[in-house]
């Protein structure tokens, strides 16, 4: 390659990798958390382990609405033989469906966020098995972005920077709404009626100078509870489209900065 061509293919990616920067919001550890603050655009993304049974109609209210989702399931949502069809949904009616480790662990200590409780081998191993049984089902085609919410949307920079070595993107929710919320069943120390969470989500738009605006907004897919958040989320909906927001799926909120992984 002529060096005149090759400065300026690097020129071009570091444009590119520095508008792209500009527009995302990362935490201290490295992870994107929200996208650009500018744009009034959210990203709604449901995470998923052993439970599941919020996701049919989950899915049924985006078809209705015609609205784009943002799924992140592990290997064991992925290998539950009656969640197969809502998968098969997820992909077929154009959400976006990606990894969210396959065995659900620890990634670092409560106490000592510093501390990682995986080496990077069990963290690779891991993933990799998350990510062939989402490839069997028709997600994360080839070129395409793979986004990545850790278990328990608990991480460090240790898993960040080994996702991003893989091509993958670690990306976690938004903090300041309280959506995350609705993982608690009733009895948990943590529980918030799910009347509750709605109305500190819509309130959290005055709180924050930005408004909504690039918001990655995450729900759960299930969590035994009997309240569920998904009887409140097309009001939810209705109300950010009234408020002028656009919900888009999760690689249309964030650019595409980090490598894509290799097929």
């Amino acid at each position: 390659m002529h060096a005149p061509v090759a400065a300026a293919i690097i020129l071009v990616s570091f444009t590119a990798a520095f508008a792209c920067a500009q527009h995302l919001h990362r935490d201290r550890y490295g992870a994107i958390i929200r996208g650009d603050v500018n744009s009034k655009k959210l990203a709604l993304v449901f995470t998923g382990d052993r439970f599941g049974e919020s996701t049919a109609p989950i899915l049924d209210l985006l078809k209705q609405r015609g609205l784009p989702g943002s799924f992140f399931v592990t290997g064991r949502f992925v290998r539950d033989p009656a969640l197969r069809p809502q998968l098969e949904r997820i992909v077929s009616e154009g959400h976006y469906l990606g990894p969210h480790s396959d065995s659900h662990p620890l990634y670092c200590s409560w106490d000592d966020r510093q501390k990682s409780l995986v080496t990077r081998e069990f963290f690779q191993a891991d993933l990799e098995k998350n990510l062939g049984g989402l490839r069997a089902l028709g997600a994360l085609r080839e070129n395409a972005p793979v986004y990545f919410i850790p278990p328990y949307e608990w991480h460090n920079r240790e898993q960040v920077d080994w996702a991003r070595a893989l091509g993958v993107t670690l990306i976690n929710f938004t903090p300041g709404s309280g959506s995350n919320r609705d993982y608690a069943p009733e009895g948990h120390p943590r529980f918030v009626p799910s009347a509750t969470i709605l109305q500190d989500i819509l309130a959290y738009e005055r709180k924050d100078p930005h408004g909504l605006n690039g918001l990655i907004l995450l729900l759960h897919l299930g969590s035994g509870r009997k309240d569920p958040f998904h009887p409140r989320l097309g009001p939810l909906c209705d109300e950010l489209l009234t408020r002028g927001y656009a919900l888009v799926r999760i690689d249309k909120l964030l650019p595409q900065c980090e490598p894509k992984i290799s097929q």
